[in-house]
């Protein structure tokens, strides 16, 4: 019955027009995340220098991306596993890619920027489920 009543409450219209909102916001994300693997891509196979740090990086977000949009499809059907864990990561993800990216001289400039906008695409995702009406579509299960 609890299950029932939990997916009854994540689809509810505010619930899923919050996630779609979430959706995009973590699309953007991935979007940015693919485009500075291209770019790091390219850059290795044209002979230009692409450092472990940057590769390392580029890995990093590209794959918390993935997992970040596999879950929040799964929170979006009501998992409510999934959806605690998108609402760590949203938080978490920009905090930590904007300190890291910021350390003075460790990234090319352009890098940087593709990376920190790739970050501040999150942000709207972590108000949208971290709000009342989204956070009450989870309820504890007793």
């Amino acid at each position: 019955m609890a299950t029932t009543n939990r997916a009854a409450a994540v689809h509810r219209p505010h619930a899923q027009q919050a996630f779609g909102k979430v959706t995009k916001s973590v699309a953007a994300y991935g979007a940015f995340s693919v485009a500075v693997l291209i770019v790091v891509v390219i850059l290795s196979l044209t002979g230009r220098e692409v450092t472990s740090f940057m590769w390392g990086r580029t890995g990093g977000m590209f794959a918390s991306a993935a997992v970040t949009c596999w879950l929040t499809v799964l929170a979006a059907r009501g998992a409510r596993s999934a959806y605690l864990r998108v609402r760590i990561i949203v938080v978490v993800a920009p905090i930590a890619i904007i300190a890291i990216d910021s350390i003075p001289g460790a990234l090319p400039p352009w890098f940087v920027v593709m990376q920190i906008a790739g970050a501040l695409a999150l942000v709207p995702a972590a108000f949208i489920v971290n709000r009342s009406e989204v956070r009450a579509a989870f309820p504890k299960s007793h």
